[in-house]
């Protein structure tokens, strides 16, 4: 509930800053995203049946994925009704499917949106859907090889001899997921950042003179959701979405610098 409260006011406060910012020159009408929107409805139906599919296919190996999640525990996993073990292996598998599909699911999401990049002239379509299926990945393996486990010794370090922890498998399976794919999605920010400039929605000055709302906003998401309230852990998500945060913003510059760029040369023939 807490969360939902949290993205709901940062969204508010997002869009409250790009519509009221000078700066920002936003040419896209509302056609032209209900048109995106519509399309990107039209290809929800292929990820269901992709999601299904790999789920049926992955099934068989939801206990050695099961096993492979367990490995940073060390602690045995409960179930506390008849039936969660086996809804607990279906959500794995859930989770699993959705993680094997992001490929397919960012390729419908930028075929939906790719348009509108189309008409201002960006031509790099694969390079930035390949781009955003690495930076994905790259951030769920940063979260499952070093934050996560991390998180769960710091948490079982609480026990003791009077203590002893019983996690439920399914709590414990949403715990893992939850951050994998929120560290996934995380890294994405460099290039979501040279898209928005792209189009003209952000640029390079308002970033660098709001660095420390950035760092304010990393700050608390970091605070939010990471598995444990200590520093220590919550550097390990906020440092790499700061560093994420500065190579968007060089990306930003660079976008800009080749914008400017041609206007510059055509300014220098009409001067001639």
């Amino acid at each position: 509930m807490k969360s939902n409260v949290f993205v709901d006011g940062l969204l508010c406060y997002i869009t409250t800053v790009v519509y009221r910012s000078q700066s920002f020159e936003f040419r896209m009408n509302r056609e032209e995203i209900f048109q995106s929107l519509t399309r990107l409805r039209k290809g929800l139906f292929q990820i269901i049946v992709t999601v299904i599919l790999l789920g049926i296919a992955l099934y068989p190996f939801s206990k050695a994925l099961l096993r492979d999640l367990h490995i940073s525990l060390q602690e045995d996993l409960v179930a506390f009704a008849i039936p969660e073990a086996f809804l607990s292996l279906l959500k794995l598998t859930l989770y699993a499917s959705l993680f094997f599909s992001i490929p397919i699911i960012f390729y419908q999401i930028w075929k939906s949106f790719s348009p509108l990049f189309r008409r201002r002239g960006l031509k790099s379509e694969f390079l930035i859907l390949m781009t955003a299926i690495f930076l994905f990945y790259l951030g769920a393996f940063f979260c499952y090889f070093v934050t996560l486990p991390f998180g769960i010794r710091f948490l079982l370090g609480y026990q003791s001899a009077h203590i002893r922890p019983m996690i439920s498998v399914g709590k414990y399976i949403s715990f893992c997921a939850g951050f994998i794919f929120a560290f996934g999605l995380i890294f994405e920010l460099p290039l979501i950042l040279a898209l928005l400039s792209y189009i003209k929605v952000v640029n390079a000055t308002f970033l660098t003179r709001n660095r420390r709302y950035a760092i304010l906003l990393i700050a608390i998401l970091s605070a939010v959701f990471t598995p444990t309230p200590d520093v220590f852990n919550m550097a390990l998500m906020g440092g790499p979405l700061y560093l994420l945060f500065e190579v968007g913003v060089i990306l930003v510059k660079i976008i800009e610098r080749k914008r400017t760029a041609p206007e510059m040369a055509f300014l220098k023939d009409e001067n001639r």
